[in-house]
């Protein structure tokens, strides 16, 4: 995701020094894109106004976070430093915290739309924080971004990203069970789709999943294993929050079984051969 997200930027005339754990993919991004990289995250952080991150998790951000090497040691006072990871929302509220004793903004920023989003520049960008460091930061969101909304204190980016996974969830989950049903009834899948993509039951992920559904081609797409770790940290928080989420549990559970089927990989679509696995 970060790879096209910060090509974007380079392109748009935002001047990079990357960073990545694996060496090799920043000196390819370089030599796509031009700008420069870095050795630590520390060094690509020095001298910048928005340092951005995108890794994989809670632990992954505290990696390239804190420390001699991390952000923090080299990020001047006035700075911000955005999180683009889907991590938990407490991870962002000690961000923030820890951003603040050293005079520096902080934003959580997890995005929605996938791999094609951030090649295209299409990234709807969900953010916690304070106003005065969005509004520092918006305009360069934007080269990367359709859409980019400030929804309240930090942590509340991640809690909104929360919602919309439940949401994915549930849909991928219907649709798996409604091209599943259309094929045990004998109809022909694909026109199904083409109508009832013109009514009310139309979505994202029947556009843009139900035909490849069909298919059994499962091998692109935001990968089961991280959809599984959004799904934890969703219910870990609403563990802790008090709401009651009985198919986003269900799902989870669907999850599971695909990945015992060696589909970790695979995109979230992939729901429908748990079911065709009974049949």
């Amino acid at each position: 995701m970060g790879f096209p997200m910060a090509g974007h930027l380079q392109q748009k005339g935002e001047q990079l020094c990357v960073y990545n754990r694996t060496k090799q993919k920043a000196l390819d991004w370089v030599q796509q894109y031009g700008g420069s990289c870095a050795s630590t995250p520390a060094e690509a952080a020095t001298g910048a106004d928005l340092v951005m991150l995108c890794v994989g998790n809670d632990d992954d951000v505290r990696s390239v976070v804190y420390g001699g090497q991390g952000v923090l040691a080299s990020m001047a006072p006035g700075s911000v430093l955005i999180d683009h990871t889907t991590a938990s929302a407490d991870l962002a509220r000690e961000l923030a915290l820890a951003c603040q004793a050293k005079g520096i903004g902080f934003l959580d920023a997890p995005v929605s739309g996938g791999q094609a989003g951030a090649q295209n520049g299409l990234l709807t960008i969900m953010l916690g924080g304070e106003a005065t460091e969005f509004a520092k930061a918006e305009s360069t969101l934007m080269k990367y971004a359709r859409s980019a909304r400030l929804l309240g204190p930090a942590g509340s980016g991640q809690l909104a990203k929360m919602v919309n996974q439940i949401c994915i969830a549930g849909v991928v989950q219907g649709l798996a069970e409604a091209m599943h049903f259309a094929q045990q009834a004998g109809l022909d899948g694909q026109a199904v789709l083409d109508t009832i993509s013109k009514g009310a039951a139309q979505s994202w992920q029947m556009e843009n999943r139900g035909s490849t559904m069909l298919q059994g081609q499962y091998d692109f797409g935001f990968a089961v294993d991280w959809m599984r770790k959004d799904l934890a940290i969703t219910l870990n928080e609403a563990r802790h929050n008090g709401a009651t989420l009985p198919l986003t549990s269900l799902v989870d559970q669907f999850y599971s079984v695909v990945q015992a089927m060696g589909g970790g990989r695979w995109d979230t679509s992939s729901l429908l051969t748990v079911l065709q696995r009974k049949t």
